[in-house]
């Protein structure tokens, strides 16, 4: 299993279109095949910052969902609200 942490800060007067665009997201890929979950986070300190959290059976589900025309989809619509870079990290599991 691979967990995909990915961070994203939101120009704040973007946060609802952004809250949008997420959920379609999330509800899209908990449908596909070899995502054993992915949720989206709100800071609780700084409401324009937001942590995706993604678990998948393998790398190939990975590829499989970076293909798919909804994440596809997220990044041209989003990509203009982000405030900054994403900062995105792949884990495995060591214990």
């Amino acid at each position: 299993m691979i967990t995909i942490v990915a961070k994203c800060t939101v120009k704040p007067e973007k946060i609802d279109e952004f809250m949008k665009i997420a959920l379609d997201l999330v509800d899209a890929s908990r449908g596909e095949e070899g995502n054993v979950s992915y949720d989206l986070y709100a800071d609780l300190a700084n409401p324009a910052k937001f942590t995706f959290i993604e678990a998948w059976k393998d790398r190939a589900a990975i590829d499989a969902h970076n293909g798919t025309p909804h994440f596809k989809g997220f990044g041209e619509r989003a990509g203009p609200l982000f405030a900054g870079p994403l900062d995105i990290g792949l884990y495995r599991r060591v214990v």
